[in-house]
């Protein structure tokens, strides 16, 4: 089978396909909605990204089309269905690799955030003021990035919905570990109404400041593995550039056990380089309040 051939077959799939699924977003199905499977979360997380605005999960879903397209591109070009699929994972790829640290410079600048959001917190509860009251008024000076969801929970809880409802929300937004052992003496607090938040909260915001402090210690000695990402990746593509200015370099891998023999270097390339990346940044932690989505899967399980 030719490459057109081949073409004209993945064409006629998608055309099916995309027809099959037009007509059921028309007129629907009688099978009763049910909670996303793991499947369909781990589709839409790749979907979406890990992005937390509409932009960022936009800008996500550019680079997803934009390297289908690449390496779709880059097949038809050149014959080479290695060449597509290693240039379709490379312009997502590349950048994902330049940006080793800035996740975890992300993570602590928003740790810092909560610190002082917290801190705030804690200063209007000393003066008597109830909860929800105090997180009103923090809502017009918190830190720009905890900004939206800050105003978001004042939101919800002057529209006199669930508080409870409303924390948890908040502790998804902001997605982070720590954040939940802010949250979660709020919530506590709501059930009871005891006293000693003022003290509670201010021992968090301690406790934050020095994990912010131990965090962007350990961050600054993973500078070695993420300059040697940066260093292969360069070299890589230095050596890419290279192949196609001079095409007798990459001749011999031509051929199909070439191609196969090029998608395996490739694979063991992608291996060492998602390794290495994964020492320059701190092990994921669980959350301390699990998401909303979690939570349903476990009552439908």
């Amino acid at each position: 089978m030719s490459l057109f051939d081949l073409a004209a077959v993945l064409a006629g799939m998608l055309a099916v396909t995309g027809a099959v699924v037009g007509v059921i977003s028309v007129v629907g199905t009688t099978r009763p909605p049910r909670p996303p499977s793991a499947l369909q979360q781990r589709v839409r997380r790749w979907w979406t990204g890990s992005g937390r605005t509409r932009r960022e999960q936009r800008a996500h879903q550019i680079k997803v089309v934009t390297a289908a397209a690449a390496g779709g591109l880059t097949w038809l070009l050149t014959g080479w269905p290695a060449a597509g699929m290693i240039i379709g994972i490379a312009v997502p790829g590349i950048p994902w690799l330049f940006a080793a640290g800035r996740a975890e410079k992300q993570a602590i600048a928003r740790l810092e955030a909560v610190e002082a959001w917290t801190r705030r917190l804690a200063d209007i509860v000393a003066r008597g003021i109830g909860l929800q009251q105090a997180v009103v008024a923090t809502a017009a000076t918190a830190p720009q990035l905890i900004e939206q969801e800050v105003r978001d929970l004042a939101a919800r809880l002057q529209g006199n919905g669930d508080p409870m409802a409303a924390l948890q929300q908040m502790a998804d937004d902001l997605d982070d570990c720590t954040a939940d052992q802010v949250v979660a003496p709020l919530m506590l607090h709501v059930t009871d109404r005891g006293e000693g938040l003022h003290e509670v909260l201010t021992a968090i915001s301690r406790s934050i400041a020095a994990e912010i402090e131990m965090r962007s210690t350990v961050d600054a000695k993973r500078e070695g593995p993420r300059f040697a990402v940066r260093f292969l990746t360069g070299m890589t593509i230095l050596l890419l550039a290279y192949g196609v200015i001079n095409p007798h370099y990459l001749q011999p891998y031509g051929s199909v056990l070439g191609q196969l023999v090029l998608l395996f270097l490739a694979s063991l390339y992608i291996v060492l380089m998602t390794s290495v990346r994964k020492l320059s940044l701190p092990p994921e932690r669980e959350r301390l309040l699990p998401p909303v989505e979690a939570q349903t899967l476990g009552v439908a399980a």
